[in-house]
């Protein structure tokens, strides 16, 4: 094992730098990725946090290390690839909702291997979280991805998985096949409610939790947008009230909310509390433009959840 301290909260994956539309028409410059967005909002809950990824060395790559380190998220295994981009995608708005156009091909972060994996840095935390775009960019970053997962469990350390599915990337029939694998591998699954009706063919909240629990997961917390989320364990469900709010992106909601959770969760604190507190924190993060800029920090969540009925 090793002899550094480890971060309680190990996220992997890949970084993009985003630029967001805005009212005017205009691209706001900002940051994304789902499991780098997931280490800040952990981080601004005060829990532990470190990202592990590939990027660039290019000013993009330069920009992220200046956020993780503004963030406090710990970089120590970030590798800079000189010969690979940091990926970068676009947000634009409609009254479908947000939009995503990504440029990611030949990315750093899709270079990712298994022996580039930190086995002892792994086997430190307390909860390893990854997702289905993790595993999507790439086959080596599927196997990375994989082999984390391995590593995680052979020290008890536990799993957590956003199924975060993006079918530019990857047809469902094997979307469904990589991360239904990789759900049963798990024991936090963080699923939304669009991706899950996608990837099981039901549709009915109860209907999807049954299904993953019966994948053997432990927790399973679906949000459910505006509704809020419903948390499921084998023992027992509870259907968590969203927090109304004036929503203006949701780009970042999801991440947030994972974030949020499982700094709750690392803190020692039970699942449904956990939901409470990450619903209050994701509501907060659609009340600005970005992944990450709006992404509240923990008075601000205690102080909106004591502002409004629970």
């Amino acid at each position: 094992m090793a002899d550094f301290i480890c971060p309680d909260i190990i996220c992997l994956g890949e970084p993009m730098l985003e630029f967001n539309q805005q009212e005017d028409g205009r691209y706001l410059p900002g940051h994304g990725g789902d499991t780098s967005n997931c280490a800040i909002a952990a981080a601004r809950q005060g829990a532990s946090a470190g990202y592990l990824c590939h990027i660039g060395y290019d000013p993009f790559g330069d920009s992220f290390m200046e956020l993780w380190k503004a963030e406090g998220v710990d970089t120590s295994h970030v590798r800079r690839d000189p010969n690979a981009p940091t990926g970068i995608y676009f947000v634009t708005h409609t009254e479908a909702g947000h939009q995503f156009s990504y440029f990611r091909a030949g990315s750093a972060a899709s270079r990712m291997r298994p022996e580039d994996l930190p086995a002892d840095y792994i086997a430190g935390a307390k909860i390893l979280h990854v997702s289905g775009i993790s595993q999507a960019i790439s086959e080596s970053a599927a196997q990375s991805v994989s082999a984390a997962i391995d590593i995680a469990r052979a020290n008890d350390v536990l799993v957590s998985y956003d199924t975060n599915l993006r079918l530019k990337l990857w047809p469902l029939e094997r979307a469904r096949e990589v991360i239904h694998a990789a759900v049963g591998r798990s024991q936090i699954v963080l699923p939304g409610l669009d991706d899950a009706v996608q990837l099981t063919g039901l549709e009915e909240p109860d209907l999807i939790a049954d299904f993953y629990l019966q994948l053997g997961v432990g927790v399973v917390a679906l949000t459910l947008g505006a509704e809020g989320t419903l948390v499921a364990t084998p023992q027992e469900r509870r259907r968590i009230a969203g927090r109304p709010v004036t929503s203006v992106d949701a780009t970042g909601a999801g991440d947030t909310f994972d974030g949020a959770f499982l700094a709750e969760l690392a803190a020692g604190r039970e699942q449904f509390a956990a939901a409470e507190y990450a619903n209050a924190a994701a509501a907060l993060s659609t009340q600005g433009y970005g992944a990450v800029a709006p992404m509240p920090k923990r008075d601000q969540v205690e102080a909106f959840m004591k502002s409004e009925p629970g």
